[in-house]
């Protein structure tokens, strides 16, 4: 596991779990700095859920290397027949996924 990969002050995760889904609500910032702690996170609760709810409210900011494990992660979870919904991004967030067109891949924000 890299340095990266340990938890960070700068993204924080909860995790919920109920028959229907399982929410995870970050917390910080997705940077090159977070991203494999993300990746490793989100990864690790995809064999567990054929629904996975990504809160993002309290996300702040994601820079090109957050982007980069936001696709790996959808990726992941389409390979484990998972469904993943990432839901109230802040404007800010929502923007940056639409300039970039990633908007389309999870489900058009």
């Amino acid at each position: 596991m890299s340095a990266s990969a340990v938890p960070s002050p700068e993204l924080e995760f909860t995790i919920e779990t109920n028959q229907d889904a399982t929410t995870v609500r970050g917390t910080g910032k997705i940077t090159s700095a977070t991203a494999d702690y993300f990746q490793n996170t989100i990864r690790g609760v995809i064999p567990v859920s054929k629904h996975l709810v990504l809160d993002l409210a309290e996300v702040e900011y994601i820079d090109s290397s957050g982007l980069g494990a936001l696709v790996s992660v959808y990726l992941a979870a389409g390979k484990a027949h998972c469904e993943l919904e990432m839901v109230n991004q802040k404007p800010r967030v929502r923007d940056l996924l639409k300039i970039t067109k990633l908007a389309t891949i999870f489900g058009g924000l």
